[in-house]
């Protein structure tokens, strides 16, 4: 009880204080450990968190108290590429991307559902969070009904959503009850991440840089005569 007194004395959590070692019994934190700790960091650099940080960092230690499991599979694109370039104009990539997931949640709904005692409370419309990186946090505009709109809808209404969040102007109905979240992290090179949904969601979608590289092909075309390339010595001859 003092050290929770203590505690909100200072405003502090319990994931303020985990790289505290414990000297009480098994391990515990005592207000001894916190003062000494305190007294430790005091002289360390430091600078004031912004309410956006703030509002971050408690979403996300709320996310992590509960499983959390990330998987990924890389995704061809030279089809989508292609169809990109006949575009005028041409749609980000994440748009694909969004409508794209859902579509997929639409099919599988049960995969963005919460599980409520024994059973999984379906989504009743799949409205998708857009992450947006501004100033000093991230913000979160929603698209509602992302399964049944239009590429050419969905690219009109992300770009606005997008500009008026780094605005801070996010209208009032593209704010909160999404199901799921898409950020891109390869708008920053990143090839790969781990991104946290947040408390009221159940799913986040969290596309990495696109590469170049080759595919093996398991069944490729037979060559005719006239392509096969032939190695004679040092010289390359083509029949």
């Amino acid at each position: 009880p003092r050290m929770k007194v203590r505690m909100d004395e200072l405003g502090l959590r319990a994931a303020d204080i985990s790289a505290i070692v414990g000297s009480g019994a098994g391990g515990r934190v005592t207000v001894d450990d916190l003062e000494q700790f305190l007294e430790y960091v005091e002289t360390w650099p430091h600078s004031q968190a912004s309410p956006m940080r703030l509002s971050v960092a408690d979403s996300m230690r709320r996310s992590c108290t509960r499983p959390l499991a990330s998987v990924g599979r890389p995704v061809g694109l030279d089809v989508l590429l292609d169809y990109r370039r006949s575009l005028d104009p041409k749609p980000p990539l994440t748009i694909f991307l969004l409508r794209a997931f859902g579509k997929a949640l639409a099919e599988d709904p049960a995969s963005a559902g919460y599980l409520i005692g024994e059973h999984i409370m379906h989504p009743r419309s799949f409205d998708i969070g857009v992450a947006v990186q501004v100033e000093d946090g991230v913000l979160v505009p929603v698209l509602r009904k992302v399964d049944a709109r239009t590429i050419e809808e969905l690219m009109e209404e992300y770009l606005e959503l997008v500009r008026k969040a780094r605005d801070r102007r996010v209208p009032e109905e593209n704010i909160g009850g999404g199901i799921a979240t898409v950020t891109n992290f390869g708008t920053f090179g990143l090839a790969w991440g781990t991104p946290i949904p947040l408390p009221s969601e159940t799913l986040i979608l969290g596309i990495g840089a696109g590469v170049k590289k080759p595919i093996w092909n398991e069944n490729p075309k037979t060559p005719k005569p006239h392509e096969v390339i032939k190695f004679v010595g040092k010289r390359i001859n083509v029949m």
